[in-house]
């Protein structure tokens, strides 16, 4: 009988900057009435593969090639070695962005963006002081990343995606919360969009139900999580020109329009289109909500993954949700184990859930996500996200609600096997020669065993590319 590649580790700490991790403990799952539980079915195994100490960590993409890891730290941004997954190196940390400017720098610096060898870093993320814009690197030497651009706007930017020449920023702090394209190589705004241009319904409902939290671009089409006003796209071919594809879900503005307390509303499903990215060509679209119980009744979160077929992005259907982790408290302060964010690559979906974990599902049928993995540890961490590397996956710990000692960075972990269908003879995924050699729950010895026997040459990564 083939056994199922169901795996969990639990009770990770971490040390040092590259120290890797090898405990073995066992960390109880939080049923939803609190009683801990690990379930006699769940396979243990998998360990972190490594760990590097790096506070502020946010978010994390990775270079095209696997081996480069970009983190979102606050202050700025980290370059950090992922050559090697069980001992992940800082290459630089830079800080003072935007220094130049009267108001400089850049505080509260949440996101990054790479194509091929450039890097964009913006913000700031929320009201504050501080300079406002963001920073294209060059990082084709990623030990020596050069800063070529420095720009500023007049908004604060949570999120960004970035094609090489244009940035596309989340420009909630001005009318209509638009999206807002920028000719890096012009050095000028070439476009803008709002739900204002969809319709002017809109302009009635409440601001706070209808924020751009965040932007996905990839051949051609932009990709809009517009919170309770839902998920759009759109047609940005021609960045000066922008088209309404079609509206892929969430609620009317005579709905929001209505609603009492928006401050509460804002926080509890249904809405809440919090990320959203495409797969590598463009035909399933994945939308994750956060959301949590701020009202104490029961009625909030946490939020799942929402997939939808978008072969036709006129006509988006939706196939399947992946449901987010227990929790036995999701009220802010609890155990949030809400989606955050995510990528979709090679047939899987790898997810970060704050203190839920982070968890690789197989989408080989999307219409059907099979979990092949999943870690976590409530009590000392908590993922903003979940990025493929090379021969592994890789993922940011902020710690955010945790309270514990363990410090923010970068995990890296294996890349788990799925099995092929019966009556096939290779794994599903592109590092099956990696996980295969290691088996089903193998932990840090067959892992090292199998990246020694494969050679990260021969491996690759995907990145957020446009």
């Amino acid at each position: 009988m083939r056994r199922r590649t169901f795996l969990r580790a639990f009770g990770a700490g971490t040390a040092g900057v590259g120290t890797v991790t090898s405990t073995a403990s066992a960390h109880p799952l939080p049923t939803n009435d609190g009683t801990p539980t690990t379930s006699d079915s769940t396979l243990t195994g998998s360990d972190v593969l490594g760990t590097l100490d790096l506070p502020g960590a946010r978010e994390l993409v990775t270079s095209p090639d696997g081996h480069t890891a970009y983190v979102a730290t606050g202050e700025g941004v980290a370059f950090v070695d992922v050559v090697s997954p069980t001992a992940p190196r800082l290459i630089q940390h830079r800080t003072d962005l935007l220094g130049e400017s009267e108001d400089g720098p850049m505080r509260i610096v949440q996101d990054v963006a790479v194509a091929d060898d450039r890097l964009l870093v913006a913000g700031p993320a929320h009201p504050t002081e501080g300079a406002h814009g963001f920073v294209v690197f060059d990082v084709s030497d990623r030990e020596n990343p050069e800063r070529v651009l420095g720009y500023e706007t007049d908004t604060r930017i949570h999120n960004c995606d970035f094609d090489g020449r244009y940035a596309y920023l989340t420009a909630n702090g001005r009318d209509g919360n638009p999206l807002l394209v920028v000719d890096t190589d012009r050095e000028r705004e070439v476009g803008t969009w709002s739900l204002f241009d969809a319709d002017e319904a809109w302009t009635e409902a409440p601001a706070g139900l209808r924020p751009l939290h965040d932007v996905w671009v990839q051949d051609g089409r932009a990709y809009l999580a517009y919170w309770d006003a839902g998920t759009w796209i759109l047609d940005v071919s021609d960045p000066a020109d922008i088209s309404l594809v079609s509206r892929v879900r969430g609620r009317e503005p005579s709905e929001l329009s209505a609603i009492e307390d928006p401050g509460l509303e804002r926080t509890e499903p249904p809405g809440n289109d919090h990320f959203v990215t495409v797969n590598d060509d463009a035909t399933l679209l994945g939308v994750g909500g956060e959301s949590w119980d701020r009202g104490g009744d029961g009625s909030g979160g946490p939020s799942g993954i929402e997939l939808f077929d978008i072969s036709e992005p006129t006509a988006p259907e939706s196939l399947a949700t992946i449901d987010p982790p227990p929790t036995s408290d999701p009220s802010p302060g609890g155990v949030l184990t809400t989606a955050h964010n995510f990528e979709l690559t090679d047939g899987r979906c790898y997810s970060a859930w704050y203190m839920g974990g982070v968890r690789v599902h197989n989408l080989s049928d999307p219409a059907d996500p099979r979990e092949v993995f999943a870690w976590r540890d409530s009590e000392s961490t908590s993922f903003w996200t979940a990025q493929r590397g090379t021969g592994c996956f890789l993922a940011s710990n902020t710690n955010a609600n945790a309270g514990s000692e363990a410090q923010p960075g970068v995990y890296v972990f294996p890349n788990p096997r799925i099995e092929p269908p019966t009556g096939t003879a290779e794994a599903v995924g592109g590092d099956s020669s990696l996980v295969g050699a290691a088996g089903d729950g193998f932990g840090i010895a067959a892992a090292l065993a199998a990246l020694a026997g494969v050679g990260l040459a021969g491996l690759s990564g995907r990145n957020r590319d446009s």
